[in-house]
């Protein structure tokens, strides 16, 4: 048994709970993350009103920006109100506090409510969640190996992208609703916070013999949780144009699906080593859509050498 670890998190009964709101007329700046650094994970530095920067992890399955609890302690901030918070492993009351500025780049964000975790289960100093991504674009290029975080302009709009799906939003989430597993039509949310990518009990039935488990894993919540899942794999996942061949899926009865409304029918939260065989991926929250750059015939991933996670040629 390999345990998974995993940022998603969304949290709910928020006291006075509004959109991060953007500073009016500022410039921006773009942040770049090596993507080639584990060390680094998908952090970025973030300010909080005059402090910092701190390394923030950049969590798209996050519904809430995070705290740590030794960042809280450290700037004397003081819990103003408890929340119930959803993770993959289950549910939790915590305490929040009122973060009064957020700033990434030059870009700020006012009135935001945080949970308040510890940077154990965290893994980083606290977590940047849609709450302050919501006008912004996030850059994976694999190709190059960095992430950057801006907006769509300033990152080079929609150039060389060769797919652009339109998603719709529900609770800050992007959900990609034509897809298909196996010719099972499945909704999509992209999960940077995590490697792995986690099913529901839905899909698993639905798949019948192909969602029959080869092992079982540990999911680990940020909120320090845990939770037992199936893993299996898929044949192919088909998101409008693009084929993964053979994506391995960790099912489970995370409290995260019943939250998005996504528990009835099949659903996935696509992580990270899925995402990896696109050259780049770019997630534009303000447009409501998720590009992807396709492979060149001659990648190995294209053809299907690597044993798991690849693209299929176009067309099959």
């Amino acid at each position: 048994m390999h345990p998974i670890a995993t940022g998603l998190l969304l949290a709910m009964s928020l006291p006075s709970v509004h959109a991060a709101q953007p500073a009016a007329g500022e410039a921006s700046e773009t942040d770049v993350v090596d993507l080639n650094n584990s060390a680094t994970r998908l952090t970025v530095p973030v300010k909080l009103g005059d402090h910092g920067p701190f390394r923030f992890l950049v969590d798209t399955g996050s519904q809430n920006t995070v705290i740590s609890s030794s960042l809280v302690a450290k700037l004397a901030l003081v819990p103003n109100a408890r929340a119930t918070l959803i993770g993959v492993a289950g549910t939790q009351k915590v305490d929040t506090v009122e973060i009064e500025e957020v700033m990434l780049g030059r870009r700020s964000y006012y009135g935001l409510i945080a949970p308040v975790l510890e940077r154990a289960h965290i893994g980083a100093e606290g977590i940047l969640g849609i709450d302050s991504l919501q006008d912004q674009r996030i850059l994976l290029d694999f190709r190059k190996g960095f992430m950057a975080v801006n907006d769509a302009r300033t990152l080079g709009g929609n150039v060389g992208f060769e797919i652009v799906v339109t998603a719709r939003k529900r609770s800050g989430q992007l959900i990609m609703t034509d897809a298909k597993i196996d010719g099972i039509r499945v909704d999509v949310v992209i999960d940077t916070g995590s490697d792995t990518t986690l099913g529901n009990r839905a899909l698993q039935k639905a798949m019948g013999k192909r969602g029959v488990a080869i092992e079982q894993t540990m999911l680990h919540s940020v909120t320090g949780q845990t939770m037992l899942a199936d893993v299996a794999y898929g044949r192919r996942l088909d998101m409008q144009g693009l084929a993964i061949t053979r994506p391995t899926i960790a099912y489970s009865d995370s409290p995260t699906f019943v939250h998005l409304g996504l528990d009835k029918k099949p659903a996935i939260l696509l992580g990270m080593r899925e995402m990896r065989v696109f050259p780049r991926i770019a997630i534009d929250f303000k447009a409501r859509k998720v590009l992807f750059d396709l492979p060149d015939a001659g990648d190995p991933a294209y053809f299907g050498v690597d044993p798991q996670n690849k693209l299929a040629p176009l067309g099959n």
